[in-house]
């Protein structure tokens, strides 16, 4: 019986915070800004009236009773540019950027994964103005009613806690939140003052995905490839899949070199072979919007993602 004591004493000691906040995320002064950033311009629009006019013109937004600072959420398909919209509005208003993912926080005490969340929300405020960036968000404030742990709800509490001071203690200090789900958040997350402002970031357009071909072929040896009816064959491509189609195309053109001895361009036959392996990974993704959106949307939130199938005629 003592020995139960002892331990369950040792085990209820253990509540500091046990990592430092230096050590759970990096912290950069990006140097992209939004005009790295192809297309998007609705979405650079919102986020300049909420995130940066709002620093650059305090006096004009203080008037209005607004002040620098906030949170947004940016969701949809995988691989189409959302962590690097974020260090783009970082790099836009000359912020520090924080990059915080759920396994940076997680601890195998009680309470722990909850201090360490604080520390780097004081972090955040120390280094204001910041951008804190939290990725898949889903995955550290998911729907508190799924949840079967106790310490999972904790942390989701403590996520909320830390949004609440955004009208108090907050002030400069950016919080953007990825998602590839947001239909899975809690439903507290949503309310306004936290992560009211709900940014749907789509795969890029044939413009775009130009542009993101021609970065991606800008140190290789090509040969007469097609890069605008490249463009034009990847629709619905994310930024991540056409990194994967020229990294295919690559490998084809290596082997040629290996077997030759002599570098070998990249060619349209190369990408015309790569295509036939693949299709746009965002397409499982418009799948479960699409039943989502059709049927469980009882606010009209995700409106724009049946506007899009529908204009992009997504089956």
């Amino acid at each position: 019986m003592d020995d139960d004591k002892e331990l369950r004493r040792k085990n209820l000691k253990v509540i500091q915070f046990d990592k430092n906040a230096e050590d759970l995320i990096e912290s950069e002064k990006p140097t992209v800004t939004f005009a790295d950033v192809g297309g998007m311009e609705e979405i650079k629009k919102k986020i300049r009236m909420n995130f940066i006019l709002p620093l650059k013109q305090p006096e004009l937004f203080a008037a209005y009773g607004r002040q620098a600072g906030g949170s947004l959420l940016l969701y949809g398909p995988p691989g189409c540019g959302k962590t690097f919209l974020a260090r783009a509005v970082a790099g836009e208003i000359d912020a520090t950027f924080l990059h915080l993912e759920l396994q940076a926080i997680l601890s195998m005490y009680i309470g722990g994964s909850e201090n360490n969340l604080h520390s780097i929300f004081e972090t955040a405020r120390a280094e204001a103005p910041c951008v804190l960036f939290i990725d898949e968000l889903d995955a550290l404030g998911g729907s508190r009613h799924g949840m079967r742990q106790h310490h999972d709800r904790m942390l989701v509490n403590q996520l909320l806690i830390e949004l609440d001071g955004l009208a108090s203690f907050n002030e400069n200090v950016f919080i953007i939140g990825a998602t590839n789900t947001p239909w899975y958040l809690d439903s507290a997350l949503r309310r306004p003052g936290r992560f009211n402002n709900l940014l749907f970031v789509t795969p890029p357009e044939e413009d775009e995905r130009h542009t993101i071909l021609d970065m991606k072929l800008a140190d290789k040896p090509i040969n007469e490839v097609n890069v605008r009816k490249l463009a034009e064959s990847t629709p619905l491509f994310s930024g991540a899949d056409l990194d994967q189609i020229v990294r295919d195309a690559t490998e084809m053109a290596l082997e040629r070199a290996m077997e030759t001895g002599e570098i070998q361009p990249l060619a349209d036959t190369d990408f015309r072979r790569a295509l036939k392996n693949r299709q746009a990974s965002t397409l499982d993704w418009f799948a479960t919007a699409r039943n989502y959106a059709t049927f469980s949307d009882t606010n009209g939130e995700y409106a724009q993602v049946l506007d899009y199938i529908k204009k992009h005629k997504i089956r």
